[in-house]
């Protein structure tokens, strides 16, 4: 069952594309320091713009990095 603040997230970003309001953005993973490519919705603050990351994309083949759900039991 996916969790509630994970289905949340989800409603967020499909509101931030069906207005238009998404970024892929270059930034440097916290962890590691490598580059990653995030997407994030994109708010305003008056002149200011607000990027709130949701994810990044897969380096990679994603069928070769993610297990279905029936596969990762």
């Amino acid at each position: 069952m996916i969790p509630d603040y994970a289905q949340a997230n989800f409603q967020t970003l499909l509101l931030a594309a069906k207005g238009g309001d998404l970024a892929l953005m270059e930034c440097k993973d916290a962890a590691t320091g490598e580059r990653r490519y995030v997407v994030c919705a994109v708010g305003r603050d008056g002149a200011d713009f607000m990027f709130t990351p949701f994810c990044h994309l897969a380096d990679g083949n994603p069928f070769e990095i993610y297990l279905p759900p029936e596969a990762s039991i």
